[in-house]
């Protein structure tokens, strides 16, 4: 298993930070995940869960509250870089889909999506990318797939758990 040293990169706001405390329970070269808590301290979530689908183009997570009950699934559009061999950096493009407990689908943030590409942030292939990938994501969801396809990190949850 490969140790990264892992980096958030956004671009609404400009910031780049590591997640250092963050957990890596799995990695490979498709998937990466990793169990963490909030960086800081929230009243609507605690800690949570995610897995990177690299080839894919997507992190999925789960966020709970303190007394680890769920909050939703939180998905984010994401492209990643490999720098000095071990640092994997994350960079978060800006679409993202919430799935609440009652299965309700919430696609936020395409706003930000389209006023990165404006003010070139992003390229113009960046943005298609992310919503190529966010069409991906949305089509394995609306399917009825999302449970199969989140295995791998629900089986990381068990373990750890366990």
């Amino acid at each position: 298993m490969k140790t990264w040293k892992i980096y958030r990169k956004r671009l609404i706001p400009d910031e780049c930070i590591p997640l250092k405390n963050d957990i890596i329970l799995h990695s490979d070269e498709e998937l990466l995940i990793t169990k963490w808590n909030t960086l800081k301290p929230r009243c609507d979530f605690h800690h949570g869960y995610s897995c990177y689908y690299l080839k894919e183009g997507f992190k999925i997570s789960r966020f709970y509250k303190e007394d680890g009950s769920l909050v939703y699934w939180y998905c984010d559009i994401i492209s990643h870089a490999v720098q000095n061999e071990d640092e994997l950096v994350i960079t978060d493009l800006l679409a993202d889909v919430i799935i609440y407990p009652d299965g309700f689908v919430q696609v936020m943030d395409l706003d930000e999506l389209c006023r990165a590409r404006e003010n070139n942030l992003i390229t113009e292939d960046e943005f298609f990318l992310a919503v190529k990938q966010l069409g991906a994501l949305l089509d394995i969801i609306y399917r009825g797939h999302l449970e199969e396809f989140v295995k791998p990190l629900l089986d990381a949850i068990e373990r750890n758990l366990g």
